[in-house]
């Protein structure tokens, strides 16, 4: 069974958002509006967010992605009530909209504040329409619910169809994210972390790995390469 992860460097990237960007597109993530971004509202699936080191003068920023860390140990599987989210077969953590009861205690659970709640029904200005993802596997979610990165799972299904009807077993190396596929610094690998052919398997072994909050036992499976 693969078992999907992700390693970014954090020398490569520079913070061009083309994944926050990419994501927006493919998952038919809805903008917050003046309106709500004036409450502090927004809906970021995969964000890049600035930690400031130091003290001025000699302060330095340091820019980290953050997508959903994909637990091998999740909290927000723990405190669902209604199991709304759950790990799927290959360990991915998936949130089910049509049990999800919007109580939010799996936001409160994720130490890494990556789930956003759907508080207002999805408004897309109309010169973004025509770059909304028409797969019907990616669902507008309704209001009231609470979303989040799933590493494009739509995409894995399609690469698997696609091997099938190709007659050929599928491969890790047939699917990525759109955030992967998008990074314009090359800074993000994907694949499978238990396979030690793959340069992911490799990079989440180097010396320079590190990963977000490892001391409480949640295991994610995005790891970080430290700056050089």
């Amino acid at each position: 069974m693969t078992r999907w992860g992700m390693v970014i460097d954090l020398d490569k990237c520079f913070a061009c958002q083309s994944c926050t960007a990419a994501c927006r597109m493919e998952n038919n993530t809805p903008p917050a509006g003046p309106d709500q971004a004036s409450r502090d509202r927004a809906i970021l699936w995969n964000e890049v967010l600035p930690f400031v080191e130091g003290e001025y003068p000699r302060v330095k920023v340091l820019l980290v992605p953050r997508p959903c860390q994909q637990c091998d140990n999740p909290p927000c599987t723990h405190v669902c009530p209604v199991r709304a989210t759950y790990k799927n077969a290959e360990g991915l953590v998936m949130v089910d909209y049509a049990r999800c009861i919007g109580c939010r205690m799996c936001t409160v659970a994720c130490p890494y504040q990556v789930r956003y709640f759907n508080w207002y029904a999805p408004e897309w200005p109309a010169a973004l329409k025509a770059h909304l993802n028409p797969d019907p596997e990616v669902a507008p979610r309704p209001r009231g619910v609470v979303e989040k990165c799933t590493f494009c799972i739509h995409r894995r299904r399609h690469a698997e169809e696609k091997a099938a009807a190709e007659g050929r077993p599928f491969s890790a190396t047939d699917y990525a994210p759109a955030c992967v596929q998008t990074c314009t610094g090359r800074a993000r690998y994907f694949g499978d972390l238990d396979d030690p052919n793959r340069l992911v398997y490799q990079l989440s072994h180097s010396p320079r790995a590190f990963r977000l909050l490892e001391e409480m036992g949640t295991e994610p499976k995005v790891y970080y390469l430290k700056q050089g």
